[in-house]
């Protein structure tokens, strides 16, 4: 791991830890020593994750290390199960249980009969890559496990695959997505992998008529759900006007539905009035305008696009995860071989529209706009739930930023 001035990328143990905790009815045991599991919690705090009664950790002793004795996690998931009757246990390796070699799988396995709740073993431990890697295997994992085999019908639901606690604005982009599956052709959200979803949305999923995935982490999931249920799936996220109309469309075409006339005609306002953009850029007679945009792949994909819309163009495309979990990445979105490579180039920038996570912002040279675009968050906190960064909403919030970059230039 390179040197890091501010806060490394989270490890797959996060990523998986912080989708688990998303899901109601389920306890997350991490085995462990409690120090590992101390650290993790101050970040579940701000991104707005529940812990009370979720999570817990066995603590280890070395002799528990050296003997390998499992005795702590066996009697850790009793007591949990018989005080709390979770629907699901899930239990987590510690970078020091993975170390050793534990098999959880394994105890899980011979627990299961002394206990009600079902046990599922995550054994990854934070040595298998970043976090965009461990959400790639809490959904699969969840998919494959949850479901139950003959699930009723729901010919008005859909299943949102992809959604990150750990993305900036989450709750507030399912708040988004919510109203326009809603407006557009009176759908609800069963199933989220994962954000505030509990178990019975979860084993009711294979009904849903669709299931969307907003980032490729996704995908395996999606496709397992539709070889053993036959659903169908749209992938990609609604970042822009045009991006929303193009996102709705694909549910449409999915389904087998139309656009509600008066949503069609709010995002056909909404592109004519963005048209106008073009031609104050064509005014310009000094600065050639430029947009950086720094975070999550998916994201830094749907903005760019967005600002190319407006003809803004995007001088740079900087994804802070890596892209292993993404099949085919596309090549204009690059990943830094360090924290310092990323610094360096964002001191460099001027006179641009810097959209970014916090430390990232907070070298920025004085002369660019810039707006808080990802995590992590480490000035202020994040409070509202009806300010995303997707859709008709978040396109707005996004353009006021545009509007304070061309007065700036102008």
């Amino acid at each position: 791991m390179s040197l890091t001035r501010f806060l490394p990328v989270p490890s797959d143990r996060m990523g998986i830890l912080w989708s688990l905790l998303a899901i109601d009815g389920c306890v997350v045991l991490e085995y462990g020593p409690a120090g590992t599991t101390h650290f993790s919690v101050g970040l579940f705090g701000e991104l707005g994750v529940d812990r009370q009664n979720r999570l817990f950790t066995t603590h280890m002793r070395e002799d528990d290390v050296v003997m390998g004795d499992v005795s702590r996690l066996e009697k850790a998931i009793v007591e949990i199960d018989r005080n709390l009757s979770p629907k699901a246990i899930f239990v987590v390796a510690s970078s020091v249980a993975a170390v050793i070699g534990a098999d959880i799988r394994g105890v899980c396995s011979y627990m299961q009969e002394r206990v009600s709740a079902r046990l599922i073993a995550f054994e990854q431990g934070g040595f298998r890559g970043d976090y965009a890697v461990g959400l790639m295997e809490a959904y699969k994992l969840l998919a494959e496990q949850l479901p139950a085999d003959d699930p009723a019908p729901q010919p008005d639901t859909v299943n949102l695959i992809g959604f990150s606690m750990g993305s900036y604005r989450a709750l507030s982009d399912r708040w988004e997505l919510e109203d326009l599956l809603r407006r557009a052709f009176g759908l609800r959200v069963g199933a989220c992998l994962c954000g505030e979803t509990g178990m019975e949305e979860i084993e009711r999923m294979g009904g849903a008529a669709l299931n969307l995935v907003l980032r490729e982490e996704g995908l395996p999931a999606a496709r397992m759900l539709r070889a053993r249920f036959g659903t169908p799936m749209v992938t990609g996220a609604p970042y822009g006007y045009a991006g929303t109309l193009e996102w709705l469309q694909k549910i449409a075409d999915a389904l087998g539905r139309e656009i509600d006339p008066v949503l069609r005609a709010e995002i056909a306002e909404r592109l004519s009035d963005a048209s106008q953009y073009r031609m104050s850029l064509m005014m310009l007679r000094k600065d050639r305008p430029a947009v950086t945009v720094v975070g999550e792949y998916r994201a830094v994909l749907g903005a760019g696009g967005f600002f190319e819309s407006l003809g803004l163009p995007v001088e740079n495309r900087i994804s802070l995860h890596s892209l292993r979990a993404v099949p085919d990445p596309d090549p204009s979105v690059r990943v830094c071989a360090s924290e310092k490579e990323r610094l360096d180039l964002l001191r460099g920038l001027h006179r641009q529209l810097i959209l970014a996570d916090d430390p990232s912002l907070s070298v920025c040279p004085a002369d660019n706009v810039t707006l808080r675009f990802a995590m992590p968050v480490t000035r202020g906190a994040q409070v509202a739930r009806h300010l995303p960064l997707m859709g008709l909403r978040g396109a707005d919030y996004i353009a006021e930023s545009v509007e304070e970059y061309l007065q700036m230039l102008r």
